[in-house]
């Protein structure tokens, strides 16, 4: 395990995981969170209007934009032998299945306090096509060597 936060540098960049969402995982995803909302379930029914927006079929639980930025978030900053502290997104566009999502992060600035290296992420979610899906800012602790 690396553990000197020396390791992070401000403009480093970080790449996760892919995720292809289907109608399976979707639906999983239904069941784990108790969100049975007809955006996630019902093709019919996505095929309304919603105010000026028409997604024409079901789309993505948002909350799977935060699984993988985590997945990405943990996967690097544990190897560093820290851990995520902080994460807040926005939905910037639907997910439908057949989409693949990739998360990515920038660190954008680092602060030391007598407990560890904190290190502040812009942090986004793109499609198969480029387009942010969401997007974002996140912290992460390292412990200061020793």
């Amino acid at each position: 395990m690396t553990n000197p936060s020396t390791a992070i540098t401000t403009g480093q960049k970080i790449t996760g995981e892919p995720f292809a969402p289907t109608r399976e995982t979707i639906r999983d995803f239904c069941e784990a969170s108790l969100d049975f909302n007809p955006l996630h379930l019902d093709d019919d029914y996505m095929k309304n209007s919603f105010g000026k927006t028409q997604f024409g079929g079901i789309i993505m639980h948002g909350m799977n934009n935060f699984g993988v930025i985590t997945r990405m978030l943990t996967d690097w900053v544990y190897a560093h032998g820290g851990m995520q502290r902080r994460l807040e997104t926005r939905w910037k566009a639907p997910v439908k299945p057949g989409d693949v999502i990739t998360p990515s992060a920038v660190v954008t600035s680092s602060r030391t306090t007598a407990g560890g290296q904190w290190f502040t992420l812009d942090v986004s979610v793109h499609n198969q096509r480029g387009e942010i899906v969401a997007a974002g800012e996140a912290m992460v602790e390292v412990p200061l060597a020793h």
